[in-house]
């Protein structure tokens, strides 16, 4: 089972250890005293998997990525990373090669525990200098439109663009953070030849005015503005927490989903894909030619 790539922390700190040599990390390395390598072996493997599990929280017993699972992942030739502070795994990556003339790697999942501490960044790096040493052009994965956090660090941090928006792509979720939810996810793409961020280039001031100047198209669950369009720019709102409003009114969080999911469905039957988004929550929409 697939499920999108997160920088979530996860409620503590899980042992683990390897014998394998670290790898480069790409442009940005780990913090200080952080080192990512591969994992391959048995007890590594089956930390990631406990990892995971936490971050979902989910049983260990029940984890969404078992541990014969990532063993077999890493037997087929795709890639299993974890960042260690020394012996604490404290991140984790899962990636495979996606079909044969595609170019491109799919990253089943990512997930830090220390997210402000860069280590989300220095992994996603990583998975990238490992994909470009196997041919590949491209990343692509998948995260929930709704958790704004998610989306400035894969669209502006990472420089990649939202190509397709999926209407409850996995039907129910079980797991501690997506339940009572639809599973609506974005599907973003990363040029991994050009490997570097969008910046904001003044996007966060300018959408400010930009907005304030545009007509609103239509209203939030929350009665402020959804949406506002300005010209061949198309500017979307998300809630400031969606995963805290899921847990205290999930009715709210669903009101969100569906409001959201129009916007989006609407701009890219348009032509339009996910270019950025603003720290204080408005996704910035343009069309494909310009992205």
């Amino acid at each position: 089972m697939k499920r999108e790539t997160r920088f979530q922390p996860s409620p503590e700190t899980v042992t683990a250890t390897t014998a394998t040599a670290p790898v480069p990390a790409g442009p940005a390395a780990p913090p200080g005293g952080v080192t990512i390598r591969p994992v391959e072996d048995v007890a590594g493997i089956a930390a990631v998997a406990d990892f995971f599990a936490d971050v979902w929280r989910t049983p260990r017993t029940n984890p969404p990525y078992p541990a014969e699972l990532l063993s077999s992942l890493c037997h087929a030739g795709g890639e299993v990373l974890g960042a260690y502070d020394g012996p604490h795994l404290i991140g984790a990556t899962a990636a495979v090669f996606s079909p044969p003339g595609t170019g491109a790697v799919y990253s089943l999942v990512a997930a830090a525990r220390h997210s402000d501490r860069g280590v989300g960044f220095a992994l996603k790096q990583a998975q990238r200098s490992w994909a470009l040493r196997h041919g590949a052009r491209a990343m692509v994965w998948t995260f929930d439109p709704l958790v704004g956090r998610n989306a400035r660090f894969n669209l502006v941090k990472l420089g990649a663009v939202g190509v397709e928006y999926l209407i409850d792509f996995y039907g129910p979720m079980r797991d501690g953070l997506n339940d009572g939810d639809e599973s609506d996810r974005l599907t973003a793409r990363w040029d991994l030849l050009d490997g570097g961020a969008h910046g904001t280039g003044g996007r966060d001031g300018e959408a400010t005015a930009s907005r304030q100047a545009a007509p609103v198209t239509r209203l939030a669950p929350d009665g402020g503005p959804l949406a506002v369009r300005d010209g061949d720019r198309i500017w979307c709102r998300v809630p400031a927490d969606v995963v805290a409003l899921r847990a205290t009114d999930a009715t709210a969080a669903l009101r969100w989903r569906h409001a959201v999911r129009e916007v989006f469905t609407e701009a890219f039957a348009e032509g339009f894909m996910a270019t950025a988004m603003t720290r204080d929550g408005w996704y910035l929409l343009t069309p494909e030619a310009t992205a």
